[in-house]
Parts: structure tokens; sequence; C-alpha cells
């Protein structure tokens, strides 16, 4: 080893010790131990996300978190509350089925970085702060486009989970990892399968619709395109809501 190199390592230490230094002179706070909890679910799974696991993380002693998160169900509404602040603000222009096209597809690409989120924020029993600014200000473009209250509200319901970019189905996908993404009851028959004649023969259309949307084509291999299943009926939904304010629709009628 000549003496360049020897320097370049003990630099290189000393670098490594100083920046590990850092990390453990940064107090806790609320905003790091959430951090830490969304990136540590990121790769391991919301099921393998502890209290404990969460301090190792962390490298403090579990009794640490408690002073910023009063127990799990606090950690995870928090954890919602970081995922849904990642979501891109209203944008502008002059047709409301755009600007709420584009929130909900920012919502959804959020969603996808984050498998796990989903299916916390169906497990939450109510609305946590920053889902409820999102859907307030989402009801807001609604209500600025022109629609009623008495459409925006039903409208709000039509929507459901679509609204936060994501959609539960008939069946959940097997090892879909929590993210509540549809599943397909064609894929049972799906041509990609073990043929099996007797399926096809007691569930024709479902066999039907299996040879018509399962062609290999698909981003997902034999199976459908949950990103355009997703944006077709997206946009269904958004210009159907568009001919009921334009009928002037209530549902007193």
């Amino acid at each position: 080893m000549t003496r360049q190199e020897a320097t370049q390592r003990t630099t290189q230490r000393t670098t490594q010790r100083a920046v590990q230094r850092a990390a453990q002179r940064t107090p806790l706070n609320r905003e790091r131990v959430l951090r830490a909890a969304v990136a540590l679910a990121d790769t391991t799974g919301i099921d393998a996300l502890s209290m404990r696991r969460l301090a190792q993380e962390l490298d403090v002693v579990p009794m640490a978190l408690y002073k910023h998160v009063a127990n799990k169900e606090e950690l995870l509404d928090g954890m919602t509350d970081a995922v849904v602040g990642e979501i891109d603000p209203p944008g502008a222009g002059p047709d409301w089925r755009h600007v709420v096209r584009a929130r909900i597809l920012s919502a959804r690409r959020v969603l996808l970085r984050h498998p796990w989120a989903a299916r916390v924020i169906e497990s939450r029993t109510g609305p946590t702060p920053a889902v409820l600014e999102y859907l307030d200000s989402t009801a807001g473009i609604f209500r600025e486009g022109g629609l009623s209250a008495d459409l925006t509200h039903h409208v709000m319901h039509a929507m459901g989970s679509r609204l936060l970019g994501f959609s539960q189905e008939l069946f959940s996908t097997p090892g879909a990892g929590g993210s509540a993404e549809s599943g397909d009851p064609a894929d049972s028959v799906a041509p990609s399968d073990p043929p099996d004649p007797g399926l096809a023969e007691r569930y024709p259309y479902i066999a039907e619709l299996a040879a018509a949307s399962h062609d290999g084509d698909s981003v997902v291999g034999g199976g459908c395109d949950d990103q355009f299943e997703f944006e077709f009926a997206l946009d269904l939904l958004l210009d159907g809501f568009e001919r009921l304010r334009d009928q002037g629709w209530t549902s007193a009628r």
C-alpha cells in the first residue's frame, strides 16, 4: 500500500466516524421517527415493523420512541400522514377533470413507492389530518369545477379509495404486499395457467375474458395492466361526473 492510499483510507475512516457521530448527535424527534419508520416499512414490509425494530434502526432504546409516538397505532397514523404528504398539490387549469386526474395519479405513484401504505390507510379507524386535508382539497376541486355540494358528496362516495390512488376489487392479488391492488377473476382461467378444459366449460364467459385480455402483451405479463385498468375506470368516472354536472343532477330526483 502506498503512502497516498494509506492516507486516503485514514481520511475515509475519519469521515465515516464523523458522519456516525453526527447522526448520533441528531436529536430524536417525531419527524425523524416517522421518516425512519416509512423507510423501514419500505425495506422490510409493514408486518416486520415494530417499535423495537424501529428503535434498533434509530440506535435508541425503545422507550425513547414513546416520547414522540404514544403507541404503534399513533406511529401508523403518522406514517400515513407522511406518505400522503408526498402527494403533489393540486395543479392549475380550466378543466377540473384534468386537475383531479393528475392529483389522483400522483397519489397512485406515491402508493406504488410505498406498497404497504394502502393497507395501513384502510386499517385506520378514521381519516388522519393529512388525509382529511387531501380529501378536503380534492372536494374543493370538484366544487370549484361547478359540481354542487350534493353531487360532490356522492362523487366522493363513488370514488372511494380511488381518490387516494388505489382500488380494492373482487379479489386481492396474492403477494401484493398490502398494496390493495385488484385481482381479476379471469386470472383463474388465464392461458398462462395449466390447461383445464373443465374450468372453461363451467365458466365460459370468464374464460372468454381471459382469452381477450390475457394475451401476454400486458406490462405485467399474462395478466391485466393494473395501471391501465385504474386509469380506464378513473376516466369513466370523471366523464360521468361531468355529465351529471351538466344535467344539473341532484339526489332529490
